[in-house]
């Protein structure tokens, strides 16, 4: 069982997203640079790594075994795969290597071989670079746009997971849901300076009144 090939629209480019749609290990790295940057920058990445490698897909294998220095400087050269090409260089090599070591290099099967949503989520953490938040909207991406869906599956997701919402790549399909997964996230860092700034506030006034 292979991941199906939807109509994936995450680049917002043609050739980047066809890739994304055809190639799980693709879908894996689009997720894993998809922090610091635009979303649509992340997932174009994978096409970009693709073609400096003079391939049309990704392979573990080669990626893991690849000279890290060299491959450093594929991910560095203009225009760059990252705001962070070193490290997220780095971070890719680490993920297919083990990749390799569990998985004899088929990224599909850390979710075809999953029994449960609540699995597929402990077998996504697992994954170099990829903590809770991460795994939950991969996973929510897997179930929504892939057709990867084990039981359990949007409450492994967490909110990520529920039907209508546009919190992050998982609902991304177009320009539309771009803009507004764009403005949920904006909303989402509005709300959390105003508490942080409120709880400044509140500790400030509670230390003067014990004065």
């Amino acid at each position: 069982m292979n991941i199906p090939s939807p109509a994936i629209r995450l680049a917002q480019q043609p050739e980047a997203d066809a890739l994304l749609s055809r190639s799980p290990l693709a879908a894996l790295v689009g997720m894993l640079l998809d922090q610091q940057v635009p979303m649509e920058w992340a997932f174009a990445g994978p096409y970009t790594i693709a073609r400096r490698l003079g391939t049309d897909d990704l392979d573990a294998h080669t990626i893991a075994a690849h000279d890290p220095e060299g491959f450093a400087g594929l991910l560095s050269a203009k225009p760059a795969v990252h705001r962070y090409p070193g490290s997220m260089a780095g971070r890719i090599q680490q993920l297919c290597q083990y990749l390799v070591d569990e998985y004899d290099g088929d990224a599909a099967a850390v979710w075809t071989g999953a029994s449960s949503g609540k699995d597929l989520l402990a077998r996504l953490q697992a994954l170099p670079g990829f903590g809770k938040q991460k795994a939950q909207i991969f996973l929510a991406l897997l179930g929504k746009q892939y057709g990867v869906r084990p039981d359990g599956w949007r409450e492994a997701a967490g909110p990520y997971g529920e039907a209508g919402a546009h919190r992050s790549a998982a609902d991304i399909t177009g320009p539309e849901s771009l803009a507004k997964v764009r403005a949920y996230k904006q909303e989402a860092k509005r709300a959390a300076r105003t508490a942080k700034s409120s709880q400044a506030g509140k500790a400030a006034k509670d230390a003067k009144g014990t004065k």
